[in-house]
């Protein structure tokens, strides 16, 4: 195997996990409500939490691998990862379980802007690049799968007590297998320019966005409230405080944490946009749709895992192949991919029901998967085209952080959405009407990202005319 394809495989292992992390606690949700006796909101926090911790130190995780090393960095992240996941496993009431959750959010910060900046060295040229972030997009596609499907296969096993608890410490050996390979394999890299660490500008950014994430996770279960408010104005104060202090630093040739220069580029901006609204909506949709599933249609979570895996098998089967067709037809093809995740979920609006078939079930799935998997690969290709190599892990994190908070953001907002449409006591058309509702806004937040990627330059995401007129 040539050396940098071994070397892509051991750093998307850390992507892997990443992933898988964040959707296998879904399907198991009912199953751990059960069994530590935790309230609706307590579930909302123990899912948010993961994504607080890895949205608040995202930026920090690609400046410590900036300085420190990628490798490195890269290593610690796994390290941690491995222990929190065990603290989820051995949790024995819901505070634990979310502190555990919230903690293996902060090692996955470590880990994940190392992926996307090794990514960008590794593979300089474009060609070679876009068919890289193509298996990046197929390591999503099976972190999606194996968290929804390891998420039901666990909670459904009857040998033991607690299944669930599998979901968390099967990332043991997967942990130990990497950080092995890793330091064996992987070369450091780090930037040639001698900096050191800008602990208040960490502490200043992790503040407020630990706020501002945390008053919008409060917000979806206890509503608007005083705590939320001034929670949300401390976070503005703060954010403001360090984008004004992290440009006076930069003008004077201080230690800084973000390099505002990358807002200079005009398809990191578009990225940055397309990346919030694809995934307010993509995150947003995994959350409900397992939901009203389970809750609203009576599936079981056994049987909601195989379904929401055709959706990952389409998201690979599409990874697999829109790395060429981008090559071949430039942002043609993402915005294809667009069109059909609209065409699909218009058509499970009027679909999805206790009649429908599971065939039916698995190709709409399926069919979501492959618009999914046509978009995804090159939203971070087009915003990390042509950064530096002395900013890409500072725009690796900043790219993940967005991407991170749009998750929050889409499970709170359009999650509640979907429980204000339930009501307290819902029917089974209290759920169809509340799943349509959170369909329209999943559409008007493609055409956003659609809109995105209209205006994104043509050479970011050329043709290749060789391929063209073979």
């Amino acid at each position: 195997m040539n050396s940098k394809y071994l070397k892509l495989l051991i750093v998307l292992s850390g992507q892997l996990l990443t992933i898988m992390d964040i959707f296998i606690i879904n399907v198991s949700i009912p199953s751990i409500q059960r069994d530590i006796h935790a309230s609706n909101g307590e579930m909302q926090l123990m899912i948010s939490s993961y994504l607080i911790g890895f949205a608040s130190f995202l930026i920090t995780g690609g400046r410590m691998g900036d300085l420190y090393g990628r490798k490195k960095v890269f290593i610690l992240g796994l390290i941690f990862f491995m222990l929190s996941s065990v603290g989820c496993g051995i949790s024995g009431s819901s505070g634990q379980l979310i502190t555990a959750r919230f903690i293996q959010g902060v090692s996955a910060a470590l880990m994940a802007p190392q992926v996307l900046s090794m990514i960008q060295i590794l593979f300089p040229g474009h060609e070679e690049r876009t068919e890289a972030m193509g298996w990046y997009g197929i390591t999503i596609g099976i972190g999606t799968i194996a968290g929804q499907f390891f998420g039901g296969y666990f909670s459904s096993l009857s040998f033991m007590q607690e299944p669930w608890r599998l979901i968390f410490l099967m990332n043991v050996p997967i942990c130990i297998l990497s950080v092995f390979l890793s330091i064996k394999i992987l070369d450091e890299s780090k930037t040639p320019v001698k900096n050191t660490f800008d602990i208040w500008g960490v502490t200043a950014l992790s503040a407020g966005l630990f706020c501002s994430t945390y008053a919008l996770t409060m917000s979806e279960h206890e509503g608007v409230t005083v705590r939320s408010m001034v929670l949300l104005l401390i976070s503005g104060c703060i954010l403001t405080y360090f984008i004004k202090n992290q440009k006076g630093k930069m003008k004077k040739e201080r230690p800084y944490l973000i390099d505002f220069q990358l807002f200079r580029y005009k398809n990191f901006n578009l990225g940055i946009w397309a990346v919030v609204f694809f995934f307010i909506m993509l995150d947003s949709y995994f959350y409900i749709v397992s939901l009203f599933f389970q809750d609203g249609l009576g599936i079981s979570p056994l049987n909601a895992g195989e379904i929401i895996v055709f959706q990952g098998l389409g998201f690979i089967l599409a990874s697999l192949f829109s790395a060429k067709l981008v090559l071949k037809y430039g942002k043609n093809i993402l915005l294809g991919g667009l069109g059909l995740i609209i065409s699909i979920l218009i058509a499970q609006t009027f679909l999805f029901n206790t009649q429908t078939p599971f065939y039916l079930f698995y190709l709409l799935l399926f069919l979501h998967g492959v618009g999914v998997g046509s978009v995804i690969p090159s939203l971070a290709n087009m915003a990390l085209s042509g950064i530096s190599e002395t900013l890409v892990g500072n725009a690796s994190g900043v790219y993940n952080t967005f991407q991170q908070v749009a998750a929050i953001i889409g499970i709170i907002a359009v999650g509640g959405v979907f429980y204000y449409f339930l009501g307290e006591q819902p029917s089974q058309q209290d759920y169809h009407d509340a799943f349509l509702m959170a369909i329209v806004i999943n559409i008007v937040c493609l055409v956003f990202v659609a809109a995105s990627i209209f205006m994104l330059p043509e050479h970011i995401l050329p043709k290749n005319k060789m391929i063209k007129n073979h």
